[in-house]
């Protein structure tokens, strides 16, 4: 039905199946799928589990990319739980990792034991403490650290089928650990009068096999060989929005590397 003739039509007598129909030629194409990307996270608080305000970075990018997002934490006790307010341990206290990832992902979360690489094509780990106490013991044993039999799992099995890894924060350590000779970064190698705090972690990975390289906080490292794509986030003292853009870079590359 022409444009003209519509004109010439009261719309009280357009029965409301013909105005389904004409509404329906202006819709748009169905939009093509998204890259699937598993996010794993390591419980509910930065000293202690997933760095919440890295999780919500990592989501709200993917989000805009249009990526279908499943979130994942494995299912055991957290090293131990800290007071945030005051930056200390609770004593007899113990928290579930998966229960407490669960905040952040508004209770739709899943096994990190069921985390399949078949089934996505791609894998982001945020940062926080919880990456180097729950998913490893890094925080306890540095170079000597040990890596959550799950998590090693699910970084090999990417690795092995070509598919983007993406890591930020100290988590960068476990495809340090797991994957040797991968370049990651967590920002700068010298303090820089409290700027960089944990610019030490650099040489830690060096030690566990890994290379480093230099980034500022909005920026991203790709390693293009191995498809691992990390950026600083909290390891640097900054603003905000900065560290969200940094995320922003390494969650594009991701998406990228995907070819989605």
């Amino acid at each position: 039905m022409s444009a003209a003739i519509l004109a010439g039509v009261r719309p009280g007598l357009l029965s409301r199946a013909l105005l389904h129909q004409l509404r329906g030629l202006h819709v748009s194409a169905p939009r093509p799928r998204g890259a699937r990307v598993a996010v794993v996270l390591s419980g509910c608080g930065v000293y202690d589990g997933t760095e919440i305000h890295e999780a919500s970075a990592i989501l709200v990018h993917l989000s805009r990319g249009g990526a279908d997002v499943q979130i994942y934490a494995p299912d055991v006790s957290q090293m131990h739980v800290i007071d945030h307010s005051k930056g200390q341990p609770t004593e007899g206290d113990s928290r579930n990792v998966l229960a407490e990832s669960a905040r952040i992902a508004r209770g739709k979360i899943t096994d990190l034991a069921k985390l399949a690489a078949n089934d996505h094509d791609a894998v982001i780990f945020p940062g926080g403490f919880g990456a180097a106490k729950n998913l490893s013991t890094f925080a306890v044993d540095g170079k000597d650290c040990k890596v959550n039999g799950d998590v090693e799992r699910v970084l090999k099995d990417f690795h092995k089928a070509g598919k983007p890894i993406g890591l930020c924060c100290i988590s960068p350590v476990l495809a340090a650990k797991v994957l040797p000779g991968t370049e990651v970064t967590v920002g700068h190698e010298e303090e820089q009068g409290g700027k960089w705090p944990y610019a030490g972690t650099a040489g830690a990975i060096k030690a566990l096999g890994g290379k480093h390289h230099v980034k500022e906080v909005t920026e991203a490292h790709v390693d293009t060989k191995h498809k691992v794509v990390t950026t600083p986030a909290f390891m640097c003292e900054t603003d905000l929005h900065h560290i969200f853009d940094g995320i922003g870079a390494m969650v594009k590359n991701v998406l990228k590397l995907t070819g989605k």
